[in-house]
């Protein structure tokens, strides 16, 4: 136990601070294959690309201890393009929605008239179109776009950034908030959970109380001897907590494991599953709105290809295929320890489209929840390190199991050696 709380005398505080597990960042995107088309009202037809894989490597800075037996750091990642196992390169083009254009659209769809025309005018002038051609490199790590200024400019606001914009220019070289957790050295049963994030008890995103808690840990390591019902964790990329639950137990490289998978209700809407009420304004089960906490800007989240979602969902565009296999996410971890072993969280980036009066550039595109990319980040544990977890955490243990029961064994045959000596002497 003194070797699972966080701790820097513990054997696992090194691997906590600097995670040795090596993690890979794979992005799918959708091309659009029919653009004209789809202006003029068409079905979207997708083709999926890649995927683009980027080594990752995340390490713990500005860590503090405190007295209250909770411990605060920042984990930063970086991102690293590894061209051996991609299916392509950064400088491949891709079709895909004009996310700014189309995006600040329905966000002023309810504004007067004449701003939307004036708006409009100056998209024609800047040669603004609702599909764009750009490469892989910049719609994951920004490129230079003067609407940004224009929009700035006639709304206010609207877009409270400056500079370049890319899906996931936040993500390299940054790091996802504050974390102060539970370090178990006084309780290890709240090892690794949650006390706050960015300073916040719980965040104020969503609609109910319930929606904005904060739960469980920072999604990298459990507290230990886990039962087989369920897990939680905080991801600020999803604004919120998640609850994955048991599907089986197996064996990781010979490692007992809890498997664990996203129910069904993840993403489901407030109809159909109550308590997720709070995340709405909400469209059909499967997506979840992420509006509130991405600029107002009309964002889902979902399993890639809709995978567990409202069939409509799949149905609206054509070229989707969700499979368990390929789009399920899914984490195993070791129960005695609560430490990962192999792991696949995948989740699908959607945007919502649609026709709006006033700007002609939206031109008669049917409403639609279309998906802009896919990515997992997955890892296990594996060389030296799986090695030595195996020897200290599974083998040893084991041998002083068989040990225990050996020398029981040995006690016994003793006490009856005993008494047969002593029933002969007599």
């Amino acid at each position: 136990l003194q070797n699972v709380r966080i701790d820097p005398n513990s054997i696992s505080f090194s691997m906590w601070k600097d995670i040795p597990i090596p993690f890979y960042l794979s992005v799918h995107f959708f091309e659009v294959v029919n653009p004209k088309e789809v202006l003029q009202g068409a079905k979207p037809v997708l083709n999926q690309r890649g995927p683009y894989v980027y080594r990752e490597l995340r390490y713990k800075t500005n860590i503090t201890f405190h007295d209250n037996d909770t411990v605060s750091f920042l984990e930063y990642r970086k991102l690293f393009f590894q061209p051996d196992m991609s299916s392509g390169n950064e400088e491949e083009y891709i079709v895909v929605p004009n996310i700014l254009m189309m995006g600040a659209a329905v966000m002023m769809e309810n504004l007067p008239n004449f701003v939307k025309l004036l708006l409009s005018g100056a998209l024609a002038g800047l040669k603004q179109e609702a599909f764009m051609n750009r490469t892989v490199g910049e719609i994951m790590w920004g490129y230079e776009d003067p609407l940004i200024d224009t929009i700035n400019t006639f709304v206010p606001g609207l877009i409270p950034f400056k500079g370049k914009f890319g899906l996931f220019i936040e993500l390299n070289n940054s790091n996802s908030g504050l974390f102060t957790v539970n370090t178990g050295v006084k309780n290890i049963s709240r090892v690794h959970m949650v006390d706050s994030w960015n300073g916040l008890k719980k965040v104020n995103y969503w609609r109910s109380s319930e929606c904005n808690m904060i739960n469980g840990t920072a999604g990298e390591l459990w507290p230990p001897f886990m039962s087989p019902t369920s897990l939680e964790f905080y991801s600020p990329d999803a604004c919120r907590s998640m609850t994955l639950v048991y599907e089986q137990s197996g064996k990781f490289k010979d490692v007992p494991i809890y498997r664990f998978v996203a129910p069904k209700t993840l993403f489901a809407n407030g109809t159909d599953y109550p308590p997720n009420e709070g995340f709405c304004p909400c469209l059909q089960s499967g997506i979840q709105n992420v509006s509130t906490c991405r600029l107002n800007a009309p964002m889902f989240i979902s399993h890639p290809h809709f995978y567990n979602a409202d069939p409509a969902l799949v149905n609206a565009v054509e070229g989707l295929h969700p499979s368990k296999d390929q789009h399920a996410l899914f984490l195993d971890v070791h129960p005695m320890t609560g430490i990962p072993m192999n792991c696949s969280i995948k989740l699908q980036l959607n945007l919502y489209i649609k026709q709006v009066s006033g700007i002609i550039q939206t031109g008669k595109i049917k409403p639609v929840v279309l998906p802009l990319l896919w990515f997992a980040e997955s890892g296990s544990i594996e060389g030296s390190v799986l090695k030595q977890f195996y020897t200290n955490l599974v083998l040893i243990p084991s041998l002083l199991d068989y040990l225990q029961y050996i020398f029981l064994g040995l006690s016994v045959l003793l006490i009856i050696s005993a008494a047969v000596t002593m029933v002969m002497s007599q």
